[in-house]
């Protein structure tokens, strides 16, 4: 399920959307398949009261493993980590929705670690330091962190240099202004005006 577009701001996309990588189900996955090997075993082994006991058992045991395998199935498929132009948005929950967002703007610093079984699976963790509340924040089982962490990084990169620009336009839209002004009042020349306001458009 991609991250709802309802939820985004104006003139926000969405750079990258990622659920966990599938690691995170991996566990209950192979708790099931054990399950059915022991219950494949219970049945073909055992016979008389003891073998129902144990039957009976090794099918609670077989029923509890799905139930676990489905609802991290349910979480992963509902747990969206999101970095678009603005921000880095973590939200996950199969009813009630918990999310963390943090502004490009106050990201100070992001790192991803590997151990060596996850290095060969693609997956890790991703910390991110801002300078809000939160202070550090760990996303865990994220695919490609080394990825993640090029990306957050070129869009905190690109949000910094569409900022300084936009502030520039401002700041000469306001120089115009007031030279407008100044030429209005007769303080200075058509000429003098027509010089500066070329020199503050070529920058």
């Amino acid at each position: 399920m991609p991250y709802p577009k309802k939820l985004l701001n104006d003139s926000e996309t969405v750079a990258l959307d990622l659920h966990p990588h599938w690691w995170h189900f991996a566990r209950p996955a192979a708790i099931l398949v054990l399950a059915i090997v022991v219950g494949i075993a219970v049945f073909t082994l055992t016979d008389g009261t003891l073998g129902q006991v144990l039957g009976w058992a090794a099918l609670a045991f077989i029923v509890g493993s799905a139930l676990w395998l489905v609802k991290s199935y349910a979480e992963w498929s509902t747990t969206n980590f999101v970095v678009t132009n603005h921000r880095v948005i973590y939200r996950s929950g199969v009813f009630a929705k918990d999310g963390i967002e943090i502004p490009l703007d106050r990201v100070n610093n992001v790192m991803s670690s590997q151990g060596f079984v996850e290095r060969v699976l693609g997956a890790g963790d991703v910390m991110i330091e801002s300078g809000g509340e939160t202070g550090q924040q760990r996303f865990s089982d994220i695919k490609g962190p080394e990825r993640v962490q090029k990306l957050i990084h070129a869009q905190k990169q690109a949000l910094f240099e569409s900022t300084r620009s936009t502030e520039s336009t401002t700041d000469v839209a306001s120089q115009l202004e007031k030279l407008e002004g100044l030429l209005h009042r007769g303080t200075i020349s058509q000429e003098d005006f027509d010089s500066q306001k070329r020199r503050l458009l070529e920058g």
